[in-house]
């Protein structure tokens, strides 16, 4: 792949493409990202291979169609795969919303390396810049420092409870084209010293496990893979609602501090956590709960039970053992996977997956 490949890649057909890239022979071919590699997997010839798209974001329609020539060309190669799988049910729906596909698509969360986690972040920190018994709140965030990820409002937010007295320390771990910028307001405000750029480190998490709580101040995440990172280390997580977000930490705030996607919003989720003190021991309990949810072997194993199911019930067409999914005497999956599970362990013995 190369930059500004996708308006590139829109003047072939999938079929020309997947010729050209894709080489060898596959029994499950897997797009794990939107845009060419989805159009580039759609343009696979032989029906009987099993073909998976996955969803990172909740896009809207010109974002939507980048990488395709129309709306309609969009639906037909969607249409080519066994299945469309997002990383949180808010980018299904707006990825059912935009195209009127109903019935192909399924939520799988991303999955995190936990156990490695859990050891990476028992590491001693020799970073100087990092206080690690400061006698403040200390709060962090991970993130390329780009304007999408919210941190010149955070830094405006930070300003104004600095005006107002409170007392606390805000880490940011990651580098990027906006942190000359925001450096320069800190410094022209006199609070960079309660505001610290903390550079790239490949262990984030050692820092994550030492503060309080972990900010995603974003204007858009796809399911943010640092804020489930947080949870299973026990940081509880103030974000902005972004996509994901009530999935990952409830509807009503049970496992985590969403508030409005907004400058506003991102001021008043941080005083929320720096003006009540009382909060961090629940909110600490609550992340150790929910970051369990998001195991690794939880998250795999979802993703290998839908990859056999899938392609057993493949089989099962190509044998003509079962009927298509649209036959409405399978229109429930729980039923139509327990029959076929019944037959496809003597088919498998007998068939070869194509």
């Amino acid at each position: 792949m190369f930059r500004g490949n996708t308006k590139y890649f829109k003047l072939f057909s999938p079929e020309k493409l997947y010729r050209k890239y894709i080489k060898d022979d596959y029994d499950i071919l897997v797009a794990y990202l939107e845009g060419s590699c989805t159009r580039i997997i759609s343009g696979c010839p032989d029906k009987n291979k099993v073909k998976i798209t996955w969803r990172h974001f909740a896009e809207n329609e010109k974002e939507f169609l980048q990488a395709y020539r129309s709306m309609d060309e969009a639906k037909r190669i969607y249409q080519r795969f066994d299945k469309v799988v997002g990383v949180s049910q808010t980018v299904i729906d707006a990825f059912e919303d935009l195209t009127g596909l109903k019935g192909i698509s399924t939520v799988k969360y991303n999955t995190n390396e936990t156990d490695k986690i859990l050891k990476l972040c028992k590491e001693p920190v020799k970073n100087p810049k990092f206080v690690e018994k400061e006698d403040v709140l200390k709060i962090c965030g991970v993130a390329k420092v780009r304007p999408r990820k919210g941190f010149m409002r955070l830094a405006e937010a930070h300003k104004r409870l600095q005006d107002e007295g409170y007392k606390y320390h805000i880490y940011i771990l990651g580098e990027g084209e906006e942190q000359e910028k925001i450096q320069s307001y800190l410094d022209k405000n006199q609070i960079a010293d309660s505001f610290t750029f903390l550079g790239y480190d490949t262990n984030p998490y050692k820092y994550v496990a030492r503060c309080d709580w972990f900010i995603c101040p974003s204007f858009e995440e796809g399911f943010s893979t640092a804020a489930t990172e947080a949870l299973v280390v026990g940081t509880p997580v103030v974000t902005t609602l972004c996509s994901g977000m009530k999935e990952m930490l409830g509807e009503n705030n049970e496992y985590g501090i969403i508030v409005e996607n907004s400058s506003e919003g991102v001021y008043e989720g941080l005083k929320e956590v720096v003006s009540k003190p009382e909060l961090l021991e629940s909110y600490t309990k609550q992340a150790e709960i929910r970051g369990e949810k998001f195991s690794m072997q939880d998250t795999v194993d979802a993703v290998e039970d839908m990859l056999e199911e899938i392609s057993n019930e493949k089989i099962l067409l190509m044998t003509g053992t079962i009927k298509p999914f649209a036959d409405v005497s399978y229109k429930d999956p729980k039923t139509r996977y327990m029959e076929y599970q019944k037959i496809s362990k003597d088919i498998l013995k007998k068939a070869t997956l194509i």
